[in-house]
């Protein structure tokens, strides 16, 4: 289960942050989950609250946005979803692909109090 770690890369990326910018408290961590990136978002919401008890982020929320897994048939120039479409083109059903999305995990907001 390597979203542990994932977990506590997020506290301590925020923990700079806030050290940084002299911020005392923080209410929500965004990040952006791609469908692809291997990462189960249900395991970094039951994770979050035990890795970030002891800090500055045990009052805050992890929201969690998925970014669909989106890719280009390269046979025939489809966009489609990935994992709705088990990989293959809906329209030619090649399994060539470029993906352009959904591989990614990121912290996209850092939300504090005003």
């Amino acid at each position: 289960m390597h979203e542990i770690g994932i977990v506590r890369q997020i506290l301590r990326t925020v923990e700079s942050f806030a050290e940084k910018n002299g911020v005392e408290d923080i209410r929500e961590v965004v990040v952006d989950c791609g469908e692809l990136s291997l990462v189960i978002p249900k395991y970094l919401e039951e994770l979050y609250p035990v890795v970030v008890k002891d800090s500055i982020l045990k009052d805050s929320k992890l929201v969690i946005n998925i970014v669909p897994g989106m890719a280009e048939c390269d046979a025939c120039d489809e966009i489609f979803n990935v994992v709705e479409h088990k990989g293959y083109c809906p329209n030619c059903g090649s399994f060539d692909k470029t993906i352009l999305s959904g591989k990614e995990f990121a912290i996209r907001e850092i939300v504090v109090p005003a």
